[in-house]
């Protein structure tokens, strides 16, 4: 079989658009800087890490020989990639999550650099934990999202540290010689605000804290939907959210929601911790593609405003999509953001009717209710449980 050609993968079901790449240097380069160790490594140890679409696995298993690839995505739309772009082209991959059986007896892991060092730390930390003992590790990336910090970090599980040359702006450092460590996450914190346990892997957006876009939604969410039997949090990250509204409503039925495989064992420990884990589902979707329709009361949501490393609002679209699907006509949408992105007209458009809650000098909480269309009001009438819109 030819060499794959990289620069036909695709983004898909990820937001797709001229400026956003399924492949970039870095991926060039490890699999370049790597080349000899995968193709020289025995069968099914050799591990990917963060492959954004595949070009790391593909090209591992395809273009270098590498059989019984395994892999880990964090997040469940780059699995998705990963499996479309692999198609008809190798069957030698198989995704697991982080951790021992993941990573036991790798010798060569092919990594692409996450930005948040608690990711990163969390990373390095599992695979000197589970690797064999002379694995080589080859993280990559862009030299403007890399800094000297992270090679403190590998140093703190890796006896010794190289680093690549640059080639077009990306760079790569090798790490070897795996050191015993604690197991550092989840972190654990209790919030004395709130009066919650939260709980953190490495990969969650504010780790344990509590983020000010999160602090000015929960302050106003006594306002949201008073008679709300289920609500979701969409995009739930450590389930904060998610926590704190079924702490203030015991009789409500809530699910946290989140692409995030971190996210989802994040909010999973926080309601454990907090004994929520009865009346609080955690589920791991794309979106809110597993939810019926009009199934939802009240969503609350604290939307990306980036793709990647790309500032870039389609992701933030798809998630109001799928709440105005999900929501039962009448039923809200709580929405935070920063002010500067000015969402409400596509609220507006999108889910209905849409009022600003609160604003401060950098975020606003907006209230958007969902407008009874033709469909919706068809399925609302042939429901025996069936509400008037207030």
């Amino acid at each position: 079989m030819p060499d794959v050609d990289l620069d036909r993968l695709r983004r898909w079901p990820d937001v797709e658009a001229p400026n956003l790449f399924a492949v970039d240097a870095s991926d060039r380069l490890i699999l370049d800087e790597a080349s000899d160790a995968v193709m020289s490594a025995g069968p099914g140890t050799v591990v990917v890490i963060n492959d954004h679409y595949g070009a790391l696995a593909i090209g591992a298993a395809a273009n270098l020989g590498a059989t019984g690839v395994r892999v880990f995505q964090d997040a469940l739309v780059s699995e998705a990639a990963l499996s479309a772009n692999a198609r008809g082209v190798t069957a030698e991959l198989k995704s697991l999550p982080l951790g021992r059986e993941l990573l036991s007896g790798a010798t060569v892991v092919l990594l692409q650099m996450p930005r948040s060092l608690a990711e990163l730390g969390e990373i390095a930390g599992e695979i000197a934990r589970w690797a064999d003992p002379g694995v080589v590790v080859f993280a990559g990336g862009r030299i403007k999202h890399l800094s000297l910090t992270m090679n403190g970090v590998l140093t703190k599980h890796f006896g010794r540290l190289d680093v690549s040359l640059a080639r077009q702006k990306s760079r790569v450092l090798i790490a070897r010689e795996p050191l015993p460590a604690a197991r550092d996450f989840p972190v654990r914190e209790f919030n004395d605000e709130l009066g919650l346990w939260v709980c953190a892997h490495g990969a969650v957006f504010a780790g344990a804290k509590l983020d000010l876009g999160t602090r000015l939604l929960i302050s106003v969410l006594d306002g949201a939907l008073a008679d709300a039997a289920t609500a979701i949090d969409l995009g739930s990250g450590t389930g904060i959210l998610a926590a704190a509204l079924a702490r203030a409503r015991p009789g409500i039925s809530v699910i946290a929601t989140d692409q995030s495989a971190a996210a989802v064992a994040s909010s999973r420990a926080t309601m454990h911790a907090n004994d929520l884990a009865d009346r609080v589902s955690v589920v791991r979707d794309d979106g809110l593609k597993s939810q019926p329709d009009a199934s939802a009361d009240l969503i609350m949501l604290n939307p990306p405003f980036h793709v990647g490393a790309t500032v870039h609002t389609g992701l933030a679209d798809r998630m109001f999509r799928d709440a105005a699907r999900v929501l039962r006509p009448g039923g809200e949408l709580w929405t935070v953001y920063n002010s500067h992105l000015a969402y409400r007209p596509t609220l507006e458009s999108v889910i209905g009717s849409t009022r600003e809650v609160v604003r401060n000098n950098k975020f606003t909480v907006t209230s958007s209710r969902r407008r009874v269309t033709a469909i919706a009001a068809q399925n609302n009438a042939n429901r025996s449980d069936s509400r008037v819109e207030r």
